[in-house]
């Protein structure tokens, strides 16, 4: 049995064991604004790894080697870079109802639909646009991720209508991101409507939660 055999699912458990030990919610710690600079490092590392082992096939573990510092460091980088810019979207926006989430490979946006636009409308209310012109400002800053926005409804009403009000509701807000710099080409729109609830819809309080348009920002591998 090769050598390569090995290194991959060696790998697999140490990035494993390291992602335990990064993450502070599994030992009741304080949260460590550098945590996704360590996380994107270690699956940096770990896929690298494995990439080397199978391209270096007369020295697997030299490859893996090599793999595992080129990979740690482009993922660090990508880590780093979102941990920095989440802090500045939090610092920029005035609005508190503006949830800024690390997800570790993405941010995401959630804009809730209620202060955004009013009933039945896809027309982004004057009082969040200076917000969404931030969010458009900080992205035109961070050039190198692509960005979805994808609108959501509650369940309420026809599936078919909350479709399309989802769609427009999301083309919104991806035009006033394209109006303050972004470019077209970084920016895809998407309406799920009913489909993808973030809380209950037998509540008011999880249909709030479910109509809302988050705008995800996906680092496209460069730094």
């Amino acid at each position: 049995m090769s050598i390569s055999k090995f290194v991959i699912p060696a790998g697999l458990g140490a990035a494993m064991m390291l992602a335990a030990c990064a993450d502070p919610g599994t030992l009741n710690l304080p949260a460590d604004p550098n945590q996704n600079t360590r996380q994107g490092a270690i699956l940096g590392g770990l896929v690298g790894a494995g990439v080397g082992a199978i391209a270096n096939s007369s020295d697997p573990l030299l490859g893996a080697a090599a793999g595992a510092a080129i990979g740690a460091a482009g993922g660090g980088l990508i880590g780093n870079q979102l941990d920095r810019q989440a802090a500045e979207l939090r610092q920029q926006l005035a609005n508190q109802g503006i949830i800024v989430t690390n997800a570790g490979d993405r941010l995401i946006v959630t804009v809730p639909n209620d202060i955004t636009f009013d009933t039945d409308s896809a027309t982004v209310r004057p009082a969040l646009r200076s917000d969404l012109v931030r969010v458009g400002q900080n992205l035109v800053n961070y050039p190198n991720s692509n960005v979805q926005v994808i609108g959501h409804t509650d369940s309420d009403g026809e599936a078919s209508y909350n479709q399309a009000l989802s769609e427009r509701r999301a083309r919104s807000v991806a035009d006033i991101l394209q109006a303050n710099g972004v470019s077209g080409a970084r920016i895809s729109t998407l309406g799920l409507g009913e489909s993808r609830p973030a809380a209950s819809n037998l509540t008011p309080e999880g249909k709030a939660q479910n109509r809302r348009v988050d705008i995800e920002i996906v680092p496209n591998g460069r730094t």
